[in-house]
């Protein structure tokens, strides 16, 4: 049940299966199978939680070392989530442009756009690398550690 091939206990349980399934007959041979079966689930079982278990304290480790693991927003970061923004905003400026302009005419397409510019703006300014930098400050400075 590992990457280093099958295992010896389960391979022992199929034997005596097939040895019970020969000297019993076919008659009991779907309550031997499900016997297996379930021998064979508590084994995976067993097997995940181990991985899961070691899993959890790499990561915990890595924690405890002082790596940071990054948050939702963090995570994103790239040039992809740049460019999702812009074409978003594009996308959406059209159907609110247009809506500005018939009910309030040019003031209301100047505040239109002056929103999406002015969200683009603050998303634009948190990734500079100054904007960052404060952030850290102020994040060591209140104790929060993600």
């Amino acid at each position: 049940m590992d990457a280093r091939g099958p295992d010896p206990e389960l391979r022992k349980e199929l034997d005596a299966t097939l040895q019970t399934r020969g000297e019993l007959g076919p008659e009991y041979e779907s309550e031997l199978v499900e016997s297996f079966l379930e021998k064979v689930d508590q084994r995976l079982d067993s097997v995940i939680d181990r991985r899961v278990r070691r899993h959890l304290a790499e990561q915990q480790t890595v924690v405890a070392r002082g790596a940071r693991t990054p948050r939702g927003d963090q995570a994103q970061e790239g040039p992809g989530a740049v460019f999702g923004l812009a074409a978003i905003s594009l996308v959406l400026a059209i159907p609110l442009s247009a809506i500005a302009a018939v009910n309030a005419d040019l003031p209301g397409l100047l505040v239109c756009w002056a929103g999406i510019v002015g969200v683009n703006a603050v998303h634009s300014a948190d990734r500079l690398p100054w904007s960052r930098a404060r952030r850290e400050e102020r994040r060591t400075a209140s104790g929060d550690w993600d």
